[in-house]
């Protein structure tokens, strides 16, 4: 790949425009408020954009078009089925108790419902996770800067790693959301000419579902398998993900994905910086109408990879192959990007990489210094001290969450898809965190010792249930499971992640529920603002129809049932 001087421009100019944010907006980080929570005074369309690519980060960039190019159009489901509802109940159901408790994370909202020691137990799951998933993020721009200018990864890692240390910083939170936004912006545009060439490359979708019907024929599926969503679900031998219907339904539809998107404070932290609770509801279903549509733009280009890759014709292009022999599906979009783009259009799509790259991983950084200082460090090492300090403090986990994240980077080099490491971490702590949540929000008789146990017992099923199986192409016991022994085998990560997040949901839930009937639950009227039916629901009545909740519940959960019925 040969970057021009108009490549290398635009790459500048943006770092530049990145950096002079973090510096514009220092003078106004005066308190842990402003840095944490951007003041609470973000508008509803900023926060809603900022919601959405909270989450598009190059972990969803470049894990997606992996996966487009691993499991095919059985990925839409991450979408459909994986966010789209879990944002319309986020912001219909919970944002009320987020928002209305005043809490500033969510490990202190699980204080205010149960008790401390619950809320001490998902703060240290949740700063593990947000550190993990950083890493991932730093090994996807280490890849990226390797292909782009031939680097080192270890050097790519430290650079990629000194950016965004600089900005967030200088800025917060603050900083973080509006590099967010413009991030969404230059996704979009860096996107659509890739989808737009790499379609017009196959013939079409017509092209493409014929040469995707003869690769699945020679993986031993059917026709359809890469091209239709639903129809090949019956059983995990008939599909490339390797999944059955209820696994997909339960595993990824339910507790994946409401466990994400409903406890996450990464995406929920976005939400609560906005300047009103109306527009708190809002945000996540602003960000659901894009959050439908981006399977096009990033989901398209790895069907169109993997079609090219297993097809002779067309231009030549090809996805390499690892050391262990699987295909390095990361390498997707990098590669289609130097493929089709001539300078300058180059630049523009490697800029809305980084800039992917930018926001998933500052997203990670801001969640974790703010849980890791409200928390952690205020809550049980250094108690009432001023607020100064604690900005302070804010500023120094950030080098911290950094410095974790270059070690865990290393880690994801065992996967070939970035999103099948991400999932089983998400699998470990956001499913049993879910089963607490549901429980603790429409229960008002779980106790804190419920949801302790539960929490415990559903983190420890998780562990226990991965060390037990492996998917089928592993080389051995280790990062991918097997280290207890090995009673199950499954046809791919994701199958796996699957069904370990069931496992943590379940034991959670049943435990949870189990302790809570032998121990005493809390009045009633320490439970209002915390618990569904203690709390005076908002009203939006008055209000145009779009800036209504139910209305755009609607409308959202609507368009995203054609669109499962149009690629059934």
């Amino acid at each position: 790949m040969q970057l021009q001087t108009i490549d290398y421009v635009i790459l500048a100019l943006y770092f530049v425009f990145v950096l002079g944010i973090g510096v514009a907006l220092r003078r106004q980080m005066r308190s842990s408020t402003d840095f944490f929570l951007s003041g609470r005074s973000i508008p509803a369309w900023v926060a809603g954009l900022a919601f959405l690519s909270a989450n598009l980060g190059a972990q969803e960039v470049i894990g997606m078009a992996a996966s487009g190019a691993k499991y095919g159009i059985s990925t839409s489901h991450f979408y459909w089925i994986g966010a789209i509802p879990a944002m319309v109940f986020v912001g219909v159901f919970m944002m009320p108790f987020y928002y209305g408790s005043r809490a500033r994370s969510v490990p202190e909202y699980l204080k205010l419902r149960f008790d401390e020691k619950t809320r001490g137990f998902n703060a240290i799951t949740f700063a593990a996770m947000t550190v993990f998933s950083s890493g991932i993020s730093m090994y996807a721009m280490g890849l990226l800067l390797g292909v782009l200018l031939g680097w080192d990864f270890n050097f790519s890692v430290l650079v990629s790693a000194f950016i965004v240390l600089a900005y967030i910083f200088l800025g917060g939170l603050t900083s973080a959301i509006y590099n967010e936004v413009l991030q969404f912006f230059l996704i979009v545009a860096g996107f659509v000419p890739l989808v737009y060439l790499g379609l017009k490359d196959v013939g079409g979708w017509g092209g493409l579902t014929e040469r995707l019907a003869v690769t699945a024929q020679s993986a031993g599926f059917a026709p359809g398998a890469y091209t239709q969503s639903w129809q090949h679900m019956g059983s995990p031998a008939a599909n490339p993900m390797g999944v059955e219907w209820f696994g997909l339904a339960m595993g990824l539809g339910f507790v994946l994905s409401f466990g994400y998107w409903t406890t996450d404070f990464l995406v929920v932290q976005r939400a609560m910086a906005a300047d009103s609770m109306s527009a708190a509801r809002r945000t996540p279903l602003i960000a659901a109408f894009p959050k439908m549509l981006f399977p096009f733009l990033v989901i398209l280009p790895g069907m169109i990879a993997i079609a090219l890759t297993t097809q002779a014709g067309g231009s030549g292009f090809a996805l390499p192959a690892k050391a262990d022999g699987t295909l390095n599906y990361d390498l997707t979009i990098p590669l289609m990007l130097g493929h089709y783009f001539p300078p300058g259009l180059l630049g523009l799509g490697l800029t809305a990489l980084m800039a992917s790259f930018m926001s998933g991983m500052a997203g990670n950084v801001t969640a974790f210094n703010t849980v890791w200082t409200y928390d952690i460090y205020q809550a049980y090492i250094k108690k009432g001290a001023s607020d100064g300090h604690y900005l302070w403090m804010g500023r120094m986990a950030t080098v911290g969450g950094i410095a974790l994240s270059v070690l865990t980077a290393y880690a994801t080099t065992a996967f070939n898809n970035i999103m099948d490491m991400l999932q089983l971490v998400f699998a470990f702590v956001n499913a049993p965190l879910f089963a607490t949540f549901l429980l603790g929000m429409f229960w008002r008789r779980t106790t804190g010792h419920g949801a302790f146990s539960g929490l415990v017992a559903g983190t420890s099923a998780a562990a226990i249930h991965h060390g037990l199986t492996l998917p089928a192409n592993a080389a051995g016991a280790g990062i991918k499971g097997g280290w207890l022994g090995l009673v199950n085998t499954y046809p791919s990560e994701m199958a796996q992640n699957f069904w370990t997040a069931i496992w943590a949901w379940t034991v959670c839930f049943v435990v949870t529920i189990a302790v809570s009937l032998v121990t005493k639950p809390r009045p009633d009227e320490e439970l209002r603002g915390l618990v569904y039916s203690l709390t005076e629901r908002p009203r939006d009545t008055g209000e145009p129809w779009y800036k209504r909740t139910g209305p755009l519940a609607v409308a959202v959960l609507g368009m995203t049932l054609v669109l499962n019925l149009i690629f059934f």
